[in-house]
């Protein structure tokens, strides 16, 4: 007998859909959830996407044109009409191609043979020049209607083998502008995700990079994207840094919407440029290299230049010269914590103007959620500067809850020294950020709310990456993924104590 009568199953079930579409109301009017990331060229984010784009070149062989008469008709078969005029172009690629001849249906034919074997991307045409029809030893590698969007398919060519070609352009504008990719370099985010099956989560089920509707990327002073999270978030847009996975990992965590606002500078050290406010002036003995020993003070906040001869009479108290000029006699406008200064006031004015930067939250609200530090290598120059490491590191986190007025908020440090911390200056930077977790004990306030994560063990090879950089972990994208992944983890860790 069929009947409507609710069943105990029933009501279970309606009541966790009632208790789900009360947790989706209250999550709609929570505030957005603000994590700032800051650090030097790392935290930038130098993993690269694919090998990007190199301009054609000798590779494209006996390249001629072909006009035929009339505007383009896709139902005419242009393989067996004849054609007005030919024009075998002396130089098709580079900055300055062989111009064509203009009027009608203009159709490029060669051969291309490859200098490596790989899995290629072409991208033919610059601007209007960009709606033709590409196809590679058979394979329709690129496609661009008028008024629509690039259609790409990847073709794997061998080093030395030559394949035929045709570009039909779809318009009037047409050259011999293009450029190629090669898209199975080791270590870049294609090679590892689109042909090892690493990282799926960026893919869509189309196999095109996803992006998130939930988690907005903000950045300020360097890698200035502004928009959902997805790749080409850190020095370009064929660039990542650690944002994007660590983006990822809170988006799937939080009901309320993700903010990740980065705010970094490459080339920079916590001694100097990030010294936290707080930090005073101290003296060492600096060794020269003629064996010298001389008494210095080391700046405070705020203070120029970095250091200066201490008088023995007045020791720290000894002031800074009244001058701080380049060689040129000219005044040299940095001071200890600018860059401190520039990165946080950048995101404080993001924030104070957040309806206004962030319309498609507007009158929600925003709280800080957590902050991640990644940083390092520039302290590790010189014996010094390292050992200070540990003192400015903890100046660091307590300057950033206070300024961004969450005194509790989770802080993430991930050990920035790639593969030289594990030795010499760079293991004792590492060493200094190992110890301000707070499950070590040496700072009871950090407990439960700091973690450090070591990043150390996703060091690649640099045979497996796509160069031999080993301060930016040889630009290898899987790096960058991992990391960012490691500082998610270890956010979640803090949230759940």
């Amino acid at each position: 007998m069929i009947t409507n009568r609710p069943t105990l199953l029933h009501i279970k079930y309606s009541f966790f859909a009632v208790l789900a579409a009360i947790a989706c109301a209250n999550a709609a009017d929570k505030p957005v959830k603000v994590y700032i990331l800051s650090g030097q060229s790392n935290m930038v984010g130098i993993g690269q996407v694919d090998s990007g784009g190199t301009r054609w070149g000798d590779e494209f062989l006996e390249p001629t044109l072909s006009v035929y008469e009339g505007a383009y008709d896709a139902a005419k078969d242009y393989e067996t009409m004849k054609p007005v005029s030919t024009l075998k172009l002396a130089s098709f690629g580079g900055a300055t191609p062989t111009p064509f001849s203009g009027g009608g249906v203009q159709i490029v034919r060669g051969f291309i043979q490859p200098k490596e074997t790989g899995v290629f991307e072409f991208r033919p045409g610059f601007g209007d020049s960009e709606h033709n029809v590409m196809v590679v030893d058979g394979i329709e590698a690129h496609r661009k209607e008028p008024g629509g969007k690039a259609v790409k398919k990847s073709v794997k060519l061998e080093a030395g083998k030559k394949v035929p070609f045709k570009i039909t352009y779809l318009t009037a504008n047409a050259s011999g502008l293009g450029w190629t990719a090669r898209l199975d370099i080791p270590g870049t985010l294609t090679t590892l995700v689109k042909h090892q099956g690493k990282f799926p989560y960026l893919l869509d089920k189309d196999g095109n990079w996803k992006s998130r509707d939930d988690v907005w990327y903000k950045g300020v002073v360097t890698a200035t994207g502004n928009k959902w999270l997805s790749i080409g978030c850190g020095a370009g847009d064929g660039n990542i840094g650690p944002e994007l996975a660590f983006g990822w990992t809170m988006g799937d965590h939080h009901e309320e919407p993700v903010l990740i606002l980065k705010t970094s500078q490459g080339n920079r050290g916590l001694y100097w440029d990030f010294l936290p406010p707080g930090s005073e002036r101290y003296m060492a003995e600096v060794v020269g290299k003629d064996g010298s020993k001389t008494q210095k003070v080391f700046a405070g906040y705020k203070e120029k230049p970095d250091s200066w001869d201490a008088d023995p009479a007045k020791g720290v108290a000894t002031p800074p010269p009244a001058q701080w000029l380049d060689k040129n006699g000219k005044p040299i406008d940095w001071y200890a914590g600018k860059q401190y200064d520039d990165c946080v006031n950048s995101a404080k004015e993001v924030l104070a103007k957040f309806d206004e930067s962030f319309p498609h939250w507007k009158g929600r609200g925003y709280e800080i959620a957590g902050f991640v530090w990644f940083q390092g290598h520039k302290d590790t120059g010189s014996e010094l500067t390292a050992a200070r490491y540990e003192q400015n590191l903890v100046n660091l986190i307590k300057s950033l809850r206070k300024d961004f007025s969450a005194p509790n908020a989770p802080f993430v440090v991930a050990v920035g020294c790639g593969n030289e911390g594990r030795e010499g200056t760079g293991l004792t930077v590492a060493n200094a950020q190992l110890a301000v977790d707070g499950s070590k004990g040496k700072y009871p306030d950090f407990k439960g709310n700091v973690k450090t994560v070591d990043t150390r063990d996703f060091f690649p090879k640099f045979e497996d990456s796509p160069k031999n950089q080993g301060f930016h972990y040889h630009q290898n994208a899987g790096a960058y993924m991992q990391i960012g992944e490691a500082m998610g983890k270890g956010m979640l860790e803090l949230i759940k104590k």
